[in-house]
C-alpha cells in the first residue's frame, strides 16, 4: 500500500511540473503574440507618421539637424575617459543579447559587449554613477530615448537587420575607433560609412542595415536613439506610441536583465 501511494505521489509531482512548464510557454506565446502585434500595429502608422517628418527620411541624416551633436563632439575625449575605465572590466561587460533578448537573431556570441545608460524612461543610476561626464552630457539631448555604449570586438559582424520604429533616429559618437577606419564600417540602406573618432553619425536605423569590424582592435560608439521631430497630430502620436513602447513586455524584460546583471556586476568589482 505505501508503495502505491508513493507510485501516485510522484505522478503527481510530475503532473503538477508538467503543467507548470505548459503554463509558462502559453504565458511566453501570449507575450510573443502582444509584442508581434504591436510591431504589427506600429509598421502600419509609420508611412503615415513620416510624411510629417521635419527632418528628412534618407538612410543617413546630417548630424548639424541637432545642434547637441556638437556638444557631444566637444566632449568626446571626457566620454572617450569613461569608457576606457568600464573596459577594464570588459569581460564583466554584458552581451548585448543578455539585456536586450530582440538582438539575439543577430548576435549569440560574447564580441558585442554594451554598457547601458538608459532606455525609454528606465536609468541606470549605478552607471550614471560610474560615468558622471557622459551622464551629464546626455542630459543635454533633448527627446533622448536610449543611451549606452556599444562595443564590437575585433572580426565582429552584425547582419542586416531593421530597427523596430521609425519614429526614432539612431545616433553614434566615435568613440575607439580602429585603423584603418575603412576596416570598420555601417551600411543602412545600401548606403556605407565608416565611423571616425569624436565625430557623429546620424541615420535611420528603420532602413535595413549592417556593420562590421574587420580590425584587430575593438570599435566603440555612444549609441543613442532619440525622438524624430515632427509636426501636428504626427507629433503627438508618436509620442503617445513611444509611451507605449515604454511600457511593453519586451522593455520590462529588458529592464529586469540589466538589473539581474547590475547585480553580478557590482558583487564581481567588490571582490
Amino acid at each position: 500500500m505505501t508503495k502505491t501511494w508513493q507510485v501516485a505521489l510522484d505522478e503527481a509531482r510530475d503532473n503538477l511540473r508538467s503543467a507548470m512548464m505548459d503554463l509558462r510557454g502559453v504565458r511566453e506565446d501570449l507575450r510573443e503574440a502582444a509584442l508581434n502585434g504591436g510591431e504589427a500595429a506600429i509598421f502600419g502608422l509609420e508611412g503615415w507618421l513620416l510624411q510629417s517628418s521635419i527632418v528628412p527620411t534618407t538612410p543617413f541624416l546630417d548630424p548639424e539637424i541637432f545642434p547637441w551633436t556638437k556638444t557631444l563632439e566637444d566632449g568626446w575625449k571626457e566620454i572617450r575617459e569613461e569608457l576606457d575605465t568600464m573596459l577594464d572590466h570588459r569581460e564583466d561587460l554584458p552581451n548585448f543579447q543578455e539585456i536586450s533578448r530582440d538582438v539575439a537573431s543577430i548576435s549569440d556570441d560574447d564580441q558585442w559587449k554594451t554598457v547601458f545608460f538608459m532606455g525609454y524612461g528606465y536609468r541606470s543610476q549605478a552607471n550614471w554613477e560610474r560615468c558622471p561626464k557622459t551622464a551629464a552630457l546626455l542630459e543635454q539631448v533633448p527627446g533622448l530615448t536610449t543611451a549606452f555604449y556599444s562595443i564590437l570586438s575585433p572580426g565582429k559582424h552584425l547582419p542586416p537587420h531593421r530597427g523596430p520604429y521609425r519614429g526614432v533616429l539612431r545616433y553614434h559618437l566615435g568613440l575607439r575607433i580602429p585603423e584603418p577606419a575603412e576596416l570598420c564600417g555601417i551600411e543602412v540602406g545600401g548606403e556605407t560609412r565608416h565611423w571616425e573618432e569624436g565625430k557623429s553619425l546620424l541615420f535611420d536605423d528603420g532602413y535595413q542595415h549592417s556593420a562590421w569590424n574587420d580590425a584587430t582592435e575593438l570599435r566603440a560608439v555612444l549609441f543613442l536613439d532619440v525622438v524624430r521631430p515632427m509636426s501636428g497630430a504626427a507629433k503627438v502620436v508618436n509620442d503617445a506610441l513611444l509611451k507605449v513602447i515604454a511600457l511593453s513586455p519586451f522593455l520590462r524584460d529588458a529592464k529586469k536583465r540589466h538589473e539581474a546583471w547590475e547585480r553580478r556586476f557590482e558583487g564581481s568589482i567588490r571582490q
